[in-house]
């Protein structure tokens, strides 16, 4: 950032002895442009922008964009900032664009405090993002339509007005518009009911060990983003006897209401498997072939462990799935992937790969789905040494500590969130 709280300026070549100032550039743009930070302030506004707005650049830089343009109190049905905010909010959490409809948002004229001008605008939002994917910038561009709104009110309200052959097809387009986007409008709501609808029954599932309980497990389950992104992870814990406790993790391929009613099924069927044999290669072998009957099943992963307290090792299988971490007590970390075998459905139906390692007391047993470490454009391999590292770092907190820690060394923030849902069983030994 610079000085001002803008972004520097990048230059480019263009052709022989050419740099692009991209900084005039954004100046120069003729539709009105402002750069947000993900706390919604203002970082920069082209000229277009500061003569549309009536502001100044010190009115404008350095402040949230809200609270600059507020609602107008006098009117009972501004909703301008609200909606402003979720479009906003959206892009954050998405980390794509957001086409706003057709938007009233009155203006409080510039050195006349309180007075309020109707004004509509179209905005659309779009993200900057980093190397990693995370939203580093929101683009606002907004044109202002005050002029067509009152062409088009003026063509229903007044009987026998004509309006120029011009005026009337931007009159009728904007119309046009307005309903097309009232209706993704309408989409987007319900797309966020199934989503929450989703989430619900997928944390129904995947029940949260209480703490008090269980000091020494931490669990975190992070939907993913989209509207129906909602996917199909899982985990379970549970006692195989007094000294024995089991550990699976697993990831459903797809989306939605779906993924998370074959996650359901898989996550129940491989407890009683494992229940029944008492062996993660067995209990994945007898998964793997109840999936062949299951529709959506198939290419599911997932890894089963079993921890032996009074041996004091570390026994699991894997079908396809990112394999577990185990730090030790002096902070090296080893990947457990000795024992893999292809996702559920991929192969023969058999799971062959069993390994067993021993730790000592001290030691920290970790279990994730690929949304912890896969990034767009990165390989798995570059995630999965990051979260060693992360590991490596902090393997001496406790496990909720530890948890905390690992989520957001690793995972998107809240102002990005992911593609993919991310689940985390922490185990301190």
């Amino acid at each position: 950032m610079s000085s001002g709280g803008a972004p520097a300026a990048r230059h480019s070549r263009h052709g022989p002895g050419t740099a692009i100032d991209y900084a005039e550039v954004f100046q120069a743009l003729p539709v009105p442009t402002l750069l947000l930070t993900p706390g919604l302030v203002m970082a920069d506004a082209n000229r277009a922008y500061v003569r549309t707005s009536g502001r100044g650049r010190e009115e404008l830089l350095g402040r949230r964009v809200l609270d600059v343009f507020p609602d107008d109190p006098d009117d009972p049905e501004a909703n301008g900032p609200r909606v402003l905010r979720a479009s906003l909010e959206r892009v954050l959490a998405t980390g794509e664009r957001d086409t706003m409809a057709l938007q009233k948002y009155s203006v409080e004229v510039p050195d006349r405090p309180g007075v309020y001008e109707e004004r509509y605008w179209s905005p659309v939002n779009v993200p900057v993002l980093d190397a990693h994917g995370r939203v580093i910038l929101i683009v606002h561009r907004v044109e202002e339509v005050t002029a067509l709104v009152r062409a088009r009110q003026a063509l229903g309200a007044t009987p026998g007005i004509v309006l120029s052959h011009e005026d009337a097809m931007a009159a009728d387009l904007l119309t046009r518009s307005q309903e097309l986007q009232e209706l993704n409008e309408q989409l987007r709501e319900d797309q966020e009911r199934l989503r929450e609808i989703a989430v619900t029954l997928q944390r129904a599932m995947l029940p949260l060990p209480a703490p008090a309980e269980n000091p020494s497990v931490a669990v975190r389950y992070r939907p993913a983003a989209g509207f129906l992104n909602v996917c199909g992870d899982w985990y379970d814990l549970f006692e195989l006897d007094t000294d024995r406790l089991a550990v699976a993790v697993g990831d459903v391929v797809g989306h939605g209401l779906e993924a998370a009613g074959v996650m359901g099924q898989l996550r129940n069927a491989l407890s009683a498997a494992l229940r029944a044999t008492g062996r993660p290669a067995s209990a994945l072998t007898t998964l793997a072939r109840h999936a062949l009957t299951v529709d959506g099943a198939l290419a599911t992963t997932a890894v089963q462990v079993v921890v032996d307290r009074s041996a004091r090792t570390v026994t699991y299988s894997r079908a396809g799935h990112p394999p577990p971490l185990l730090a030790h007590a002096d902070g090296t970390v080893e990947i457990l992937d000795q024992a893999t075998d292809p996702p559920l459905g991929a192969g023969d139906g058999s799971v062959q790969g069993e390994a067993t390692v021993s730790y000592t007391r001290g030691a920290t047993l970790v279990l994730y789905t690929d949304g912890l470490i896969e990034r767009r454009d990165e390989d798995i391999d570059t995630g999965l040494r990051r979260l060693a590292d992360s590991l490596a770092l902090h393997h001496t907190l406790d496990a909720e500590s530890l948890a905390d820690a690992v989520l957001s060394h690793l995972a998107p923030g809240p102002e990005r969130g992911s593609d993919d849902d991310t689940a985390l069983v922490v185990i301190r030994l």
